[in-house]
């Protein structure tokens, strides 16, 4: 028998189950808003594929209840551990009036709900940063017990949003969680294209915190140094940057074509080490789960997705008149 990790984790096998099922959950709902792209039915996919491991471990860290959580747009599996459904995802994708980040007025990937701490995000890459460093900032003034994490992907991290945020947290000793996604490609530039440092954490010296880099397709990993950086943050010892080193294996956006810029040999080669994979091989080997059991949720979860996609397909689109709604103050 495989050595058990999580348990030295504090997890149980239902916690673990739980965050394969969330992972799973994130990529059959990005597979199936693929298929509906290419079927002409929503206009955008900006994908998750890859990065599970990371955010589901990481969000499962946090805590669900008060922690306040930035995700960049490929952030799936944080935002459905946050509370997320997949049918208010799925309203989302087909820009319905009953999306709940914008009612159908943003790009799909720009989450947003303020019932589970989902604070929303803009376009521009990296303005989430300095937003979860006020976040910070004012629950550090208000003396409430929470951290902030943030998300975003290494070629956000070469954005001054970035530098600013860091630097004020540091500086101020913001309970912040930084956590770089690391999938190797800012659209088309190479990692090594974009850093002058070996590694994203390497930075983290310049701003007074602690930084580390992990193996994003290990979500086990992953929840161990977020976990930390979240109790170092509660208390009072200030922020943490985490870089998560995974792949992406998918083109940046349904808009791209990524073989003008990277070999399918490799993207094929990072396939062999996908985290659903991976993850769902060692819960077989310790006997957390059954190939049986593989089956159940794999069924559960596509349940999920086609009850999701129906609705969202079905429901009513946001009316003309509602155009300036939220836009402007009452």
């Amino acid at each position: 028998m495989a050595e058990n990790r999580h348990k030295a984790l504090g997890l149980s096998d239902e916690k673990v189950l739980e965050m394969y099922e969330t992972m799973l959950l994130a990529r059959r709902i990005d597979e199936r808003m693929w298929l509906l792209n290419r079927a002409g039915k929503i206009p955008f996919v900006i994908s998750c594929q890859g990065q599970e491991a990371a955010q589901v471990g990481a969000a499962f860290a946090l805590d669900r209840e008060k922690d306040y959580v930035l995700p960049y747009y490929r952030d799936l599996g944080v935002v459905l551990t946050f509370g997320m459904t997949p049918r208010e995802l799925m309203l989302s994708g087909f820009a319905k009036a009953e999306d709940p980040n914008s009612g159908g007025r943003q790009m799909p990937g720009h989450f947003g709900q303020k019932k589970n701490r989902i604070v929303t995000g803009s376009s521009p890459v990296t303005t989430q940063v300095p937003h979860a460093v006020g976040v910070a900032l004012g629950g550090k003034l208000e003396k409430k017990d929470f951290v902030s994490f943030v998300t975003f992907g290494e070629g956000s991290s070469n954005q001054g949003d970035f530098h600013e945020g860091a630097n004020f947290a540091g500086v101020h000793k913001l309970p912040v969680i930084f956590m770089c996604e690391n999938n190797k490609y800012a659209i088309s530039v190479p990692v090594e294209k974009q850093l002058g440092c070996e590694k994203v954490s390497d930075r983290a010296i310049g701003y007074g915190m602690p930084g580390f880099t992990v193996d994003g397709n290990d979500p086990l990993e992953v929840y161990k140094v977020v976990k930390d950086a979240a109790d170092r943050g509660r208390r009072g010892e200030g922020p943490t940057l985490i870089e998560t080193v995974s792949y992406r294996l998918t083109p940046h956006s349904s808009d791209d074509d990524d073989r003008s810029y990277r070999a399918p040999s490799e993207v094929a080669d990072a396939k062999t080490h996908d985290p659903i994979i991976t993850f769902g091989a060692y819960l077989k080997e310790i006997g957390v789960m059954t190939e049986e059991l593989e089956k159940e949720i794999n069924n559960r979860v596509m349940k999920m997705v086609n009850e999701a996609t129906d609705y969202a397909e079905n429901a009513p689109y946001a009316a003309p008149e509602d155009a300036l709604k939220y836009v402007y103050g009452n």
